[in-house]
């Protein structure tokens, strides 16, 4: 039983990052309806901005926020440099998300010449080396970081578009774009923050990942597409459905691998995703999406 419940919170503390990558991903398409698959190489920009600050000796109480402010500021600059200017144009969805796409490539090429393509460790203030055994279930200080920092990330995303105006006009905008702009709120602003609160909420993913992994521009690779996986399998219009989304996905991982064989965990994840999307195409917390014409 201890072995299981290893397992457990191993597949949680995975998770718990994922689903930070999955909030993402859902806030953007919640807002603009658009995929965002330049959502992991922006986290991959704001680590390595990151990791560029501490090596000028600042340290991470300052070089941590920091990141996730480049990796906002940058996903906004995309909204209103390139995304705005395509709307106009009367681009459609898919050539948006081609956009995206394009970033994407944009940035690999840029983080690649920039900071070369070896491997680095990122200095962080969790070890995870350090580990603390609860009645014999053993779990590092890296992983307790990540499940305790993703639940407070979480619950004050909660707070912001539960419980404040800002919030209020992300839903509005998020339901109705066209009803709120008529009722005086800046659309364009709203999205734009959205865009800039799902990039930092990526880039945080990134900050936890980095020293588990090591830095290289296409380290965020993999935990997009699972934080992509996520975000369906809880459904792409709940916030909710991808954190539940995110911690199934980890913990079916960690089971898989502990005991069938790691290489089969990934495998078993996405069967687990196939088999609930024939019944729920809309995800496990989804709501089906109805627009008006």
């Amino acid at each position: 039983m201890e072995k299981f419940f290893q397992y457990v919170i191993s597949g949680l503390s995975t998770g718990s990052v994922y689903a930070l990558v999955a909030l993402g991903i859902v806030i953007i398409y919640r807002s603009t309806r658009i995929l965002n698959f330049a959502h992991g190489d922006m986290a991959t920009a704001g680590t390595f901005f990151a990791f560029t600050l501490l090596g000028m000796n600042i340290v991470p109480a300052l070089s941590f926020p920091l990141a996730l402010l480049f990796g906002a500021a940058l996903a906004m600059l995309f909204y209103f440099f390139i995304l705005i200017p395509a709307q106009r144009r009367s681009v459609t969805g898919l050539g948006q998300i081609i956009l995206t796409v394009g970033l994407s490539l944009i940035l690999q090429g840029a983080i690649a010449y920039l900071c070369g393509t070896d491997t680095k460790s990122l200095d962080f203030p969790l070890s995870d080396s350090k580990l603390w055994n609860f009645r014999g279930v053993v779990i590092s200080e890296l992983n307790l970081g990540t499940l305790v920092i993703s639940l407070v990330a979480a619950i004050l995303l909660y707070l912001l578009v539960q419980k404040t105006r800002l919030g209020l006009a992300m839903r509005a905008t998020s339901e109705n774009l066209p009803a709120a702009q008529t009722l005086g709120i800046p659309t364009r602003m709203v999205l734009s923050l959205s865009w800039g609160l799902a990039a930092a909420f990526s880039v945080l993913a990134g900050l936890f990942l980095a020293p588990a992994l090591l830095l290289d521009p296409f380290f965020m690779l993999e935990p997009f597409l699972k934080g992509f996986a996520a975000a369906v399998l809880g459904g792409l219009q709940s916030l909710p459905g991808a954190i539940v989304g995110a911690l199934i996905l980890g913990v079916a991982e960690s089971l898989a691998g502990g005991y069938i064989t790691i290489a089969f965990k990934n495998t078993l994840a996405f069967l687990i995703i196939i088999v609930v999307l024939l019944f729920r195409p809309e995800g496990l917390l989804g709501k089906e999406f109805k627009e008006r014409v």
